[in-house]
């Protein structure tokens, strides 16, 4: 159905899925997420993300770390956190 997206909730604690991780590889040219039988390159932004889904922060945390990290408006943060997150979810690279 098109135009359904998962809407991701400030409160929710993405992680990574069991078989799934981010790693650095200069043979891949930077961060990539591997997970079983499948490669994907992660630009620095997306490795950010990442990095923070420990399945303990929130994505509100997550979002309000960037945004200080970054110093760039909370209110963008979280239109693309959210967009990049359900990206991946859709994908099954990260647990909601």
């Amino acid at each position: 159905m098109r135009g359904t997206r998962m809407s991701i909730a400030p409160d929710a604690k993405p992680r990574l899925p069991r078989g799934v991780r981010l790693t650095h590889n200069e043979a891949q040219g930077g961060w990539v997420l591997l997970a079983p039988e499948r490669v994907f390159k992660a630009d620095a932004i997306a490795a950010e993300i990442v990095k923070r889904c420990t399945g303990e922060a929130t994505v509100g945390d997550i979002v309000d770390d960037l945004a200080k990290t970054f110093n760039a408006p909370r209110e963008r943060i979280m239109t693309d956190v959210s967009a990049m997150l359900t990206g991946l979810a859709d994908k099954k690279l990260i647990e909601i």
